[in-house]
């Protein structure tokens, strides 16, 4: 075996023997051959063969001048200038072409590709032609080049995406009409835009397993997989935790989790977000509505003080999901599956009225209109004027803490602030963290503008145990302790400004229905510092209003001045005070809830999936 048998093949083309003559034509350019033969070198030329005296040779011509060799210099110095379907697009050394072709409005189709994911170019739909290149390129593979042409509508280019589609639809079953990935699916959209033709298979189709049960949130039918292998590159490279593979061959490939084990990450939901059909379903949405029916709001995660940009995606007056809106400085393009499953809290076992008097044994208590129930708080405030401790929540949003501490200072005359909220957790290697209230960093940062001081949880209770604490203000039923309502019932006034029901407002003495942060505008400050705008999804239920308002008519109530009557005045009015809220310019802050006045769709997906039918503005009857 020779040294040659073990080298792999470069690609390039063979180098000619050692001494061996060559007779190709590139060889022959110039003065003398580029090869000449081996042997001895001769001090005179052989005698001719013929009798007659050849002329004496004539002066040899100068040799052409060289070409200038390698690419040519870039037109614009440290970018890649090329032309997309006839327009010059400049763009960054190492772009792709499908990043490139979206600036001058070339849509190039994919299905595998995604921007926050290694490349893997097997779906073949994004074949373009390129000058410099002899066969048809995959755009999400292919960088651009300085003075490249690339043509993306070619009858060509047309016919390979053609070809593409009726592959991937040769064995995928019509499963439309019952599919939740109906109205934001990629293969339904290609569908009608780049095939739109009947299918030409004889027989039967593969058949694969079509409820897969892959882990405690995600779902798979394996029938309608195209094997673009997001989902296990996702979990590969941005979750880190490989729990997913491709086995089989041939048309029997299949996604699935590894023998034994199950996909259990806390970012399983994400592969359902980038899954391009309708192979990976969430076994909490499944079934339960039609994305063309539904709205998007853009809002934020309170599942921990990360802040994770979301959309909530709602009907009517209900919410039906979260998902991640993307945002470079706080979670790019995902979120945790325990954040995304905080949307429940928005539905179910909310405050709806206003309650005057504690629950006695297990009958109902009566309800009674909200300027009553203001009316009964004001009077028991102020009875203990001056005795009154205050406890704040931090999932409460920083126009809701703005109103209330003011209040609080002002009207009530406290100078300490007792801080409740969610009880710690775990945090994750990821995106999760310990802190589950969204907006601690923002009650920390109101508590110092007002010049209060905030003591922790523990205290409170030890101050009602002890006595010393007899009435007590509460802006959000949220605490850290589970035996909190016991200690509670041992308080002569108890006002408590709610969203949800719990163990703790059944003893309070005057319960008030506080708005969701879906049903309002508003803003947190998440862990980094970092203040984010949310924006309201639909109106609040029931009698439910802000804290901020409950903070106003109570403020009134006591003959004390509070001049706003939505958030946004709220915000502009009190933090104007505070530094780090006077020039966050809360209007323009706001994300974007469409893109220009009228009925337009937000993206879907943060990969950009094509979005259902979304409506603005308040909502009709169930959104229909």
């Amino acid at each position: 075996m020779s040294d040659n048998d073990t080298k792999k093949p470069t690609g390039d083309a063979q180098p000619p023997v050692k001494g061996a003559p060559t007779d190709t034509p590139a060889a022959k350019i110039g003065s003398e051959p580029s090869n000449p033969p081996a042997g001895p070198k001769l001090d005179t030329p052989p005698a001719a063969h013929s009798t007659p005296t050849a002329p004496p040779p004539a002066a040899a011509a100068p040799p052409p001048a060289p070409k200038p060799s390698g690419p040519p210099p870039p037109k614009n110095p440290g970018f890649v200038t090329c032309t997309i379907d006839g327009k010059e697009v400049i763009a960054k050394p190492g772009t792709n072409m499908i990043e490139a072709a979206r600036k001058v409005g070339s849509i190039i189709p994919y299905f595998c590709y995604h921007p926050r994911l290694s490349i893997a170019a097997n779906c073949r739909m994004c074949f373009v032609e390129a000058s410099n290149a002899p066969k048809m390129v995959p755009a999400c593979q292919t960088p651009l080049a300085e003075g490249q042409v690339i043509k993306t509508n070619t009858p060509k280019v047309k016919e390979q995406q053609r070809a593409v589609m009726e592959f991937l639809l040769l064995n995928h079953p019509v499963d439309c009409s019952i599919c939740d990935q109906a109205g934001e699916c990629k293969l339904q959209d290609y569908y009608m835009r780049y095939d739109y033709r009947p299918s030409r298979l004889e027989g039967a189709k593969v058949m694969k397993n079509k409820r897969k049960v892959l882990g405690p949130r995600v779902v798979m039918d394996q029938e309608r997989c195209i094997l673009c292998s997001r989902c296990v590159r996702f979990m590969n490279e941005v979750a880190k935790e490989p729990q997913l593979g491709i086995f089989g061959r041939g048309s029997h490939e299949v996604v699935d989790t590894f023998p034994g084990s199950e996909l259990s990450s806390n970012y399983s939901l994400n592969t359902v977000d980038i899954c391009p059909v309708g192979a990976l379903l969430s076994r909490d949405y499944r079934f339960r509505a039609r994305t063309w029916f539904q709205s998007a709001a853009p809002s934020v995660c309170t599942g921990c003080s990360r802040g994770c940009n979301t959309y909530a995606d709602f009907m009517g007056q209900e919410t039906y999901r979260y998902r991640p809106r993307e945002n470079e400085a706080v979670n790019k393009s995902w979120m945790c599956d325990h954040g995304r499953l905080t949307y429940k809290g928005l539905n179910l076992g909310r405050v709806l009225n206003a309650v005057v008097g504690r629950q006695q044994g297990g009958t109902a208590r009566p309800e009674v209109a909200r300027k009553e129930a203001i009316q009964a708080a004001a009077r028991a405030l102020a009875d203990a004027k001056g005795k009154v401790a205050v406890l704040a929540s931090p999932v409460a949003s920083n126009e809701d803490l703005l109103a209330a501490l003011t209040f609080a200072k002002t009207t009530l005359g406290v100078r300490e602030v007792y801080v409740g909220g969610r009880p710690q957790g775990e945090a994750d290697h990821y995106l999760l963290t310990a802190d589950r209230n969204p907006n601690r960093k923002g009650l920390e940062l109101i508590a110092q503008g007002l010049e209060l001081k905030l003591q922790p949880f523990e205290a409170l209770v030890q101050g009602i145990d002890g006595g010393k604490v007899k009435a007590l203000y509460a802006v959000g039923a949220e605490v850290p302790g589970g035996d909190f309502a016991q200690a509670a019932a041992k308080l002569d006034t108890f006002v408590v400004q709610a969203t949800n029901e719990s163990p703790l407002t059944a003893q309070a003495t005057v319960l008030l229905p506080a708005s969701a942060h879906v049903e309002y505008d508003g803003s947190f400050v998440q862990v980094d510092g970092l203040v984010q705008r949310f924006r309201k999804a639909y109106p609040s239920k029931g009698e439910a209003v802000p804290h901020a308002q409950l903070v106003a008519e109570l403020t009134r109530e006591l003959g004390g001045t509070a001049s706003w009557t939505t958030t946004r005045e709220a915000f502009r009015e009190l933090g104007k005070s505070l530094p780090e809220f006077a020039s966050f310019d809360w209007d323009k802050a706001a994300p974007p809830d469409r893109e220009k006045p009228g009925i337009n769709p937000l993206p879907s997906g943060a990969d950009g999936r094509p979005a259902g039918y979304r409506e603005f503005g308040a909502p009709r009857v169930r959104g229909l």
